[in-house]
């Protein structure tokens, strides 16, 4: 990769911007990355193809232009579950009211729906709660049968065409991926993308069928949009690369006092096991129509960073909103603050998961102690498949992870991860060419300065993926001074 732009990101948390309309082509994708976006999603909910392939191509154009690896997500849709038409437009269903969904396609009227979806009524039973509309209309089941439900409307609300339709609490037997997510995921593969979203998910079985086809192409993220995936956290963060809490629908199916220590939890195990974690949904969507998001909205941004999360994301805001690069600065300048606030770090500090017995968490840990211990200006890792650098992450330096890695795919897809200034770079022979190569970057990329000094951790031999075995502490030279090789302490 050509670099010819040194930007370092002043903040450790991680933005997310989602691409559509409103931020489709590669000048204003340009703006988002100069607003402080790391890594951009492509919302396969909407969209053709060839939309999709465009976009991917600017941002790789922008990639070129800055010299700086971005990433990209693939957002897969998943399952959709809607009731069907209504012959005389929308009815209003009234607490108390008995009303059925079925099998027969006929179009419905104010007490009865279709429901074409075999599968929710295989699970059904006396007492289990259906929700539509995004939960604002719920109904509770008091008889069914394997192609209809009679119910009581327990919340009333107007129910209109294709409204969706939740199952709490109730595992459905669907795969995670419809025939449109396998097209959808050819296509993306065939891109490039580096990240993989996985919606729906509910079980560890969700994310081996996704990886079963992705394979190494690509990171699987598991979208946690259910209370079932909540259930199976720790099996699912063990099999996927990453996660997301997918606010938006994990509460429709969760009591919305639910959702921040859920949120909470997710961050924590996610961090405790080294991979990284997205916080998404309804983070600034007061600006898809404002220049400027609620106080409220503020709060829930720096809530999701005082927690440790990776990266925050934006989806309408960025995607269809009339202030796509507003909602970018802002996102950026609320992230900023909040890791200049002294009681941001004391929490991080509190958190510090317990290390697993190997020589690799050892040195990653000392790595860490030594930084703060010295005041380094960062933490350089050298790593091919990412796991060196992970490690530093999980840890949460105060200090930047510089990560230098030969492959291209493992430094775009470390964008994502916290604190991380990844850089694709030639691997390297010996110790005294690996100090070399670590102080010229960090000083070329405004990570340090003269007479800083970093703090180096690799495995050796170079090349051999999870082998941290190594740490070393060099001082900055000046730019060109070729004593540099001499500095090691």
């Amino acid at each position: 990769m050509i670099r010819t732009a040194t930007i370092h990101r002043q903040r450790p948390t991680k933005i997310v911007a989602t691409l559509g309309p409103a931020s489709s082509d590669k000048a204003m994708i340009r703006r988002l990355f100069d607003a402080g976006a790391d890594m951009f999603r492509l919302n396969f909910s909407h969209g053709a193809h060839k939309d999709h392939a465009d976009r991917y191509r600017a941002i790789r154009e922008v990639e070129t232009e800055v010299g700086r690896p971005i990433a990209v997500l693939a957002d897969l849709q998943g399952p959709k579950l809607r009731v069907g038409t209504f012959a005389t437009g929308p009815v209003a269903l009234q607490a108390g009211q008995a009303f059925r969904l079925d099998l027969d396609p006929a179009a419905g009227d104010a007490h009865r729906v279709h429901m074409p979806h075999p599968e929710i009524f295989a699970v059904l039973k006396p007492g289990s709660e259906l929700l539509l509309d995004d939960g604002k209309l719920r109904l509770r089941v008091n008889k069914c049968g394997k192609d209809f439900a009679d119910a009581e409307v327990v919340a009333g609300h107007t129910l209109s065409d294709r409204k969706g339709v939740n199952v709490p609490d109730v595992v459905l037997p669907l795969s995670s991926l419809t025939p449109k997510d396998r097209k959808d995921l050819d296509v993306a593969l065939a891109l490039g993308v580096d990240w993989v979203a996985l919606s729906f998910v509910q079980r560890p079985e969700d994310v081996e069928e996704a990886r079963g086809l992705i394979g190494s192409r690509a990171a699987v993220l598991a979208k946690l949009e259910k209370p079932a995936a909540v259930r199976h956290l720790l099996p699912i963060l063990d099999l996927a690369d990453g996660v997301m809490v997918a606010r938006g629908d994990l509460g429709v199916e969760m009591p919305p006092e639910d959702v921040p220590r859920t949120q909470k939890l997710i961050v924590r195990e996610a961090r405790r096991m080294g991979k990284p974690v997205i916080v998404a949904t309804q983070m600034l969507e007061s600006m898809i129509d404002n220049p400027t998001p609620t106080r409220a909205e503020a709060s829930d941004v720096a809530t999701a960073v005082y927690d440790g999360a990776d990266a925050i994301m934006l989806s309408a805001e960025s995607a269809a909103g009339k202030y796509p690069v507003e909602a970018v600065t802002m996102m950026d300048r609320i992230a900023r603050r909040t890791h200049e606030d002294p009681a941001y770090h004391t929490g991080i500090r509190a958190q510090h998961p317990d290390l697993q017995h190997t020589a690799a968490d050892a040195i990653t840990a000392a790595a860490r102690q030594v930084a703060e211990t010295i005041e380094a200006a960062a933490i350089v890792t050298y790593t091919t498949s990412g796991s060196t650098t992970l490690r530093a992450v999980r840890e949460r330096p105060d200090v930047p992870v510089l990560c230098l890695t030969s492959k291209r795919e493992t430094a775009r897809r470390l964008t994502l991860s916290f604190g991380v200034h990844a850089v694709h770079t030639a691997d390297v022979a010996n110790p005294e060419e690996m100090v070399q190569k670590a102080v010229q970057i960090a000083l070329a990329d405004g990570i340090a300065t003269a007479g800083q000094r970093v703090v180096i951790t690799a495995g050796v031999p170079f090349g051999k993926p999870g082998n941290t075995n190594l740490l070393r502490i060099a001082a900055i030279g000046e730019p060109g001074d070729p004593r540099q090789l001499n500095l090691v302490e």
